[in-house]
């Protein structure tokens, strides 16, 4: 629906240049009717009184006006126009890529929530052996019941992290379907883990600083500083003379059967030269409000392209530091491993307690979380600096 919008905002716009444009050829316009009354007698300078006949009078003719854009005050309407038009057409294109990029980030949050979640459910089955192998344990006076309650402990903890992360995939689940202009309660998409081998676009190095004029959002602003230059042409040229050209022709008669007849025709033409002699100020503040307008808009393009730089070098510093992230997480995820799998052969050769058990197999399942979501966070960054580049280089 925001995009609809967006797009019924350029329809508007494209229109308004339209009726800009019509200002550069004559207009003309067809009259057809009749009247009827009687004049007084003191308008004609007749003495008050005196008998006035009854007149009926027809008319059928065209009209047409005309001005003449002797200092430009047309041209610059229709360029500010056309330039309005042409924000607005690129203010779209930045909803469609600020559309198209929230689809993707919610998408892979979505996948990565859905590998975070299968990571947690083969930690809840984990546990759950565990309790059952404790309570063995447990039945046949192997161990106390200290063990077997902290691993009882570890299963409701683990289980309660799973229920939240589905809350948080149903969220997700719920944005993406209100990006996609359906409602939440009859959209669904089945669990589909986002994979270690996630193929994302890899970002060259050393892209040219003149892709970022491709951005809508600084296309739309250049548009705009266009359209606040031209309306200060327009504040100027009112304050030189207008020049329009008016024109009449057709017939006019006392009676509809005469109405047509040759006998019965009119014409008029004329022109009218106006000019402002005191305005009270009018004229000249409008011009320095345009000319205030036009820092406005040199402003806001200046603002727009230092934000566009940042979102790309904070992207490029994000993509960065995650991929190393990511090189010092998988070692910690092998040596996690390691350390569970050796702290379940010394339990279980009756060399440690539980306690050091549970202590790997947290730090196992911690950093293996931290991998997904690392996972998740590259693939999300990526599409935040493809966006940032405009959607593409």
């Amino acid at each position: 629906p925001s995009l609809a919008a967006a797009a019924a905002r350029v329809k508007q716009a494209r229109a308004l240049a339209g009726v800009a444009e019509a200002d550069r050829i004559p207009s003309v316009n067809a009259d057809f009717g009749g009247q009827r009354g009687r004049a007084s007698a003191t308008s004609l300078g007749l003495p008050a009184g005196t008998p006035m006949p009854v007149g009926t009078s027809w008319q059928g003719r065209l009209t047409a006006s005309y001005e003449v854009d002797l200092f430009g005050r047309v041209a610059s309407n229709v360029s500010a126009a056309q330039a309005d038009a042409a924000a607005g057409e690129a203010t779209y294109r930045s909803v469609l890529l600020a559309l198209q990029a929230d689809v993707a980030q919610t998408y892979f949050r979505l996948r990565a929530t859905d590998a975070e979640l299968a990571l947690l459910r083969d930690t809840v089955r984990t546990r759950e052996e565990n309790v059952r192998i404790n309570q063995r344990r447990f039945d046949i006076g192997d161990i106390g019941e200290l063990d077997l309650a902290r691993a009882k402990t570890e299963l409701s903890t683990t289980r309660a992290d799973a229920i939240a992360l589905e809350r948080q995939r149903a969220q997700l689940e719920h944005a993406l379907s209100v990006l996609l202009g359906k409602p939440a309660s009859a959209f669904a998409l089945q669990s589909n883990p986002l994979p270690e081998s996630v193929a994302v676009p890899g970002i060259p190095a050393g892209l040219p600083s003149a892709l970022l004029e491709r951005r809508p959002d600084i296309a739309a602003a250049q548009r705009a500083m266009m359209a606040a230059n031209a309306r200060i042409g327009i504040a100027r040229s009112a304050v030189f003379p207008a020049l329009r050209l008016t024109g009449a022709g057709g017939f006019q008669s006392e009676d509809l059967s005469d109405l047509f007849q040759w006998s019965s025709r009119t014409w008029l033409i004329g022109a009218l030269m106006s000019l402002p002699v005191i305005d009270g100020g009018r004229n000249r503040n409008n011009i320095l409000r345009s000319e205030a307008a036009l820092e406005e808009s040199v402003a806001d393009y200046r603002q727009s392209v230092l934000a566009a730089f940042a979102e790309v070098e904070d992207n490029l510093a994000g993509l960065r530091t995650l991929a190393g992230q990511a090189q010092s997480i998988e070692d910690a995820v092998a040596s996690a491993r390691r350390s569970a799998e050796l702290a379940n052969k010394l339990y279980a050769a009756g060399r440690s307690s539980y306690l050091e058990v549970l202590d790997a197999q947290r730090n196992l399942a911690t950093v293996e979380r931290v991998a997904v979501q690392l996972r998740g966070s590259r693939a999300t960054t990526t599409v935040a600096l493809v966006r940032a580049l405009g959607g593409g280089w």
